[in-house]
């Protein structure tokens, strides 16, 4: 007996550290990723805006309706050491539609970096980002392990979390999602923990419930759109509770039995819930300030229910890259032709290895709560972006971003399915769908994880090379033709309407600090102009005729996103006639003032 209590006691240590090690694997993995070219690429508008406030600064201090210089512009981007918190918040909350503790976070962060070239460093503010997502993997682990009583499922899930081209993509934004995905986890454990109490018929423990609680709040203080991760799981708890409220009223016939509403094992819930609802209550008047902001009102301006399918669509595109991705933006026609097809027939591969384990996973009754509670969870999320989207008329699809709320769900869920297949053929059960016959359904078990963790390499490596989830606006593409073109000194104009343009104009006035040595001559150093527009556009109009008469000649005058009259034929400007390349995010259009 004492040989076998030592045989077991060995095997358990070396799975331990087996597990382990594998663990590491994943996280050595992940943050390779995630840190590899982090500041090769050009940043967002919405990253500008993460670095400025968290500097303390504020927005609205670049000039408008001037000619300024290129470090005026991007006077914003310098740390100023007198600056601390309260400026945090204070800009934040004024200018901006999110939540504080991000922020606040972040610029404890950005001080322990220096300056680069008397700007904050892009690298450091997304370093931060890419911190949280590294944290993430092993937080996924521990979700798959609790949710199913796993370490497999956890190690496959911590795997996926890893190579997720997806959570790449985020984690090399500086912006909240990683942070915001990390609480979301840990409201799912709790959720997960809930559900299981509450079909035990026993009482929530009350530190899980403050857990909950204070994991939710927050979570809201956070973002915002945690307010949807609530959501979908209200509506998973609403089921249970349907389902307890029909098994009582089924056998509260002839007996008097209470209803779950006044079980003991809900009360606890009702108590998670308000505790909650107070934690939201507190951000009520910013959620609507959020709401009726100029800077959310472009999620508004499409209307769904004309293209009716398109934000299906976008939904599916976005669902996909959490599992993989191919070079499919802006490449040429082959590339994307090929991509696409190969993309499209691993997808269709994957959903019946995916369907196959889920149903192969239901059966068994241990994981059973768990896969309902998940796949509750996503369907609840999928119904909620689409009524937002149809019905309140706020297209959450437009964005990859706004789909974070339910990402660490749909890994988790899908690891548990794969699991299955570990030890198994997936051509065991064949007939279960209409695909069987595609290729690869004749491998082992092992090789088709492996090959589903290797397309998520191959996805995020699309992805850290800028060959996927490209920027919105590419200032790398546009400056590059700015310098080349002009061999005079240059203005930029733009329209101005909120700071959302200053920020647009400040993407590229950085590309032009980041590419300084390609200029030519120092006349190359261009000018910006920013020209108010409210539903008059005559105004900007006249502000750019009134600067570029103030202006010597020669000049180039580069219009973009200009949408306004620009009536430069009075300042004897002429058009340029050649074609250039179309650039995303960018409308230009150069003139030739003499």
């Amino acid at each position: 007996m004492s040989i076998q209590n030592e045989s077991l006691k060995l095997k358990k240590n070396r799975d331990f550290w087996l597990h382990l090690l594998l663990l590491l694997l994943w996280i050595a993995i992940g943050a390779g990723l995630r840190f590899t070219h982090l500041a090769s690429k050009n940043p967002s508008t919405i990253e500008l805006a993460t670095l400025i406030f968290s500097l303390g600064n504020s927005v609205q201090t670049v000039p408008v309706e001037q000619a300024i210089t290129l470090d005026k512009l991007l006077q914003p981007l310098q740390p100023a050491p007198i600056l601390g918190i309260r400026e945090v918040i204070h800009n934040l909350m004024t200018e901006s539609t999110h939540p504080p503790i991000y922020f606040a976070l972040s610029h404890w962060w950005l001080k322990l970096f220096p300056a680069n070239d008397g700007l904050v460093s892009l690298w450091a503010g997304r370093a931060l980002s890419a911190l949280f997502g590294v944290v993430s993997i092993p937080a996924m682990f521990g979700f798959g392990w609790l949710a199913f009583r796993s370490r497999l499922v956890g190690q496959i899930a911590a795997a996926m979390m890893a190579v997720s081209p997806y959570g790449i993509y985020l984690a090399q934004e500086a912006r909240h999602y990683t942070l915001t995905i990390l609480l979301i986890i840990a409201s799912l454990c709790c959720l997960v923990v809930a559900t299981r109490i509450i079909q035990n018929k026993i009482v929530l423990p009350a530190p899980i419930v403050l857990i909950w609680v204070v994991v939710n709040s927050l979570g809201i203080a956070v973002h915002y759109f945690f307010v949807l991760t609530l959501a979908a799981e209200a509506l998973v708890l609403l089921k249970f509770w349907l389902a307890d409220w029909q098994f009582a009223k089924k056998k509260s016939e002839g007996e008097n039995s209470p209803s779950p509403f006044l079980s003991k094992s809900w009360w606890r819930i009702y108590g998670t819930a308000a505790g909650t609802l107070i934690g939201c209550l507190v951000w009520l008047p910013a959620l609507k300030g959020a709401s009726d902001s100029e800077l959310t009102k472009w999620i508004y301006e499409g209307n769904p229910l004309s293209d009716f399918f398109a934000p299906i669509a976008r939904l599916v595109a976005w669902l996909i890259t959490m599992l993989s991705l191919l070079p499919v933006e802006g490449q040429s026609l082959p590339i994307t032709v090929a991509s696409s097809l190969l993309l499209g027939i691993f997808i269709l591969w994957a959903v019946t290895i995916f369907i196959r384990g889920t149903r192969r996973q239901m059966q068994q009754p241990a994981i059973r709560l768990s896969l309902q509670v998940l796949g509750g969870f996503i369907l609840a999320a999928i119904f909620i972006i689409l009524c937002v989207t149809y019905i309140v008329g706020a297209d959450v699809t437009l964005a990859a971003r706004y789909h974070f709320f339910y990402f660490p769900a749909v890994i988790v869920f899908l690891a548990a399915s794969l699991a299955v297949y570990w030890d198994h053929s997936p051509t065991e059960g064949r007939g279960i769908g209409t695909f069987s016959l595609i290729p690869f359904s004749f491998m082992g078990g092992k090789k088709t994880v492996s090959i589903i963790l290797l397309m998520g390499l191959i996805g995020s490596l699309t992805v850290v090379s800028n060959l996927g989830f490209q920027k919105s606006k590419r200032a790398d593409l546009l400056v590059p033709i700015i310098q080349q073109t002009s061999q005079v000194p240059v203005l930029i104009a733009m329209v101005h309407k909120t700071h959302a343009e200053t920020r647009a104009l400040m993407v590229l006035a950085l590309e032009f600090k980041r590419n300084k040595g390609l200029l030519k001559t120092a006349k190359n150093s261009p000018q910006f102009l920013l020209t108010h527009k409210d539903d008059d556009s005559q105004p900007a109009t006249d502000t750019l005729s009134r600067t570029l008469s103030q202006m010597p000649r020669p000049l180039d005058l580069w219009a973009v996103n200009f949408n306004a009259p620009i009536g430069a034929e009075s300042q004897n400007c002429v058009l340029d006639s050649k074609s250039k390349p179309k650039v995303t995010g960018y409308k230009y259009r150069l003139y030739h003032c003499l």
